[in-house]
């Protein structure tokens, strides 16, 4: 029941900054982990592994009756996402919109909004940024053209410089707003997982192929107590994608050696499951919905805006699999109840930073807690399926810790129906005053 041996596979989202500001967040988290739990934490350097496609480092966590050791593996995109990020911007600009607008025409953008308004509106918005930008601009070249026309340049070379001067100064004003608008890198996000939904990314599936691999190698070889195969946003349906993959390779995966668990934190599975041409990725998830050796928890939270809340990946696609379906565990968060009350109303607001939270170290100790499902004793299905014993593990006293202990070895898996009632767990804001 303790773990003393994890072994984390984190699978990145679309994120060009890759390793480097991943490690540095996570030695920074890790340290606050620390002090908010008064326990000791430390990190190794991270080692190049599989030609550098993989960085894996490792963790040691002592507290006064537990410790634990975790090898952390990092699968590395970030090279292909930079790549992305270093088109032309009227590439991606071209290719942005017209992907949108077929997604419009053919009911995609309405499925977004039916599933999960927000996530909708935040599908939409590099669009009205780009749109702000176009009006303004245009408004620039049209008085330049009339300027032009006022001291009698010919109508057809005036109208020839407003239209060069518009698409230079466009590209100008996406390029120099960036910084506070992201809208370059949202829309070039949404023409990678439109081509990755479509099978036109061959250089990702050979490297998820390879990571899958990797995953069947660590089951094989590993020690640990328990492998949890972390996907984080867009790096939720690629975890689906890998561990999938690997019971292809290896049937029997969760038969032998550690238990393995699949947990995806502010999944957006629907924007890539969503299009019709991503038959492969319902198939995938249709296979982990009935398959009884593997765990697959989800984690939700209604303040992440890029995040499907109240969404159970497996019906919400369309799949029936009637009473064979036993995954996932439809886990909600309230971000209220980890982020100190005097950050909160600033915190909620900056939704970039909430959508990493599921990912970062909490300012109050909480059932849920990223590093304590890293670093921490207790298994990842008891914890979800018994959260108030799992805190009191970590917080209470001698006495409470050794009932709670008694009480996850009796936990049960948590009722695979939860998502219908995530809305109960936590109303909206405006019930609640």
């Amino acid at each position: 029941m303790r773990v003393q041996n994890r072994h984390i596979i984190y699978v990145q989202g679309y994120d060009p900054r890759g390793l480097a500001q991943y490690y540095r967040m996570f030695r920074t988290e890790l340290r606050k982990f620390g002090r908010l739990y008064s326990l000791t934490a430390s990190m190794g350097r991270p080692q190049n592994v599989s030609d550098g496609e993989i960085a894996s480092w490792s963790i040691e966590t002592k507290a006064d009756d537990w410790q634990s050791r975790t090898t952390y593996d990092f699968l590395r995109f970030e090279d292909y996402i930079q790549r992305d990020l270093a088109q032309p911007i009227w590439d991606t600009v071209y290719h942005a919109v017209l992907i949108y607008w077929t997604m419009m025409f053919n009911g995609t953008i309405a499925r977004f909004g039916k599933a999960n308004w927000r996530f909708a509106t935040f599908v939409t918005y590099p669009h009205l940024v780009l749109l702000a930008h176009i009006l303004w601009v245009g408004a620039f070249a049209w008085v330049f053209q009339k300027g032009l026309d006022a001291v009698g340049i010919p109508t057809l070379f005036s109208v020839a410089a407003a239209i060069a001067l518009f698409i230079a100064v466009l590209g100008m004003a996406l390029r120099y707003t960036e910084e506070k608008t992201y809208a370059l890198y949202l829309l070039r996000d949404h023409i990678w997982t439109w081509e990755f939904a479509h099978r036109r990314e061959p250089l990702w599936d050979e490297r998820i192929d390879r990571f899958a691999a990797h995953l069947c190698k660590v089951v094989a070889a590993s020690n640990a107590e328990e492998i949890v195969l972390v996907g984080h946003s867009s790096g939720s349906f690629l975890a689906t994608e890998i561990l999938a993959r690997a019971l292809k390779l290896d049937p029997d995966l969760g038969r032998h050696g550690p238990r393995v668990v699949l947990l995806t934190l502010g999944a957006n599975t629907p924007v890539a499951g969503y299009h019709a041409a991503a038959q492969h990725l319902r198939d995938h998830m249709r296979d982990l919905a009935i398959e009884p050796s593997i765990d697959w928890i989800d984690c939700q939270a209604r303040k992440d805006v890029m995040n499907f809340f109240q969404f159970d990946p497996i019906k919400g696609h369309g799949i029936d699999v009637g009473t064979a379906q036993r995954n996932p565990t439809i886990v909600p968060v309230r971000f209220r109840e980890i982020i100190a009350p005097e950050h909160y109303n600033l915190f909620r607001w900056q939704f970039f930073r909430v959508h990493f939270q599921f990912v970062m170290a909490n300012e109050q100790p909480h059932a849920y807690d990223f590093f304590m499902i890293v670093c921490g004793p207790v298994p990842l299905r008891e914890r979800m399926a018994a959260p108030d014993a799992a805190l009191a593990v970590a917080t209470g006293d001698a006495t409470s810790r050794e009932f709670a202990w008694r009480k996850l070895e009796n936990a049960a898996p948590r009722d695979k129906n939860a998502a219908t009632e995530l809305g109960d767990v936590e109303p909206p804001a405006r019930s609640r005053g």
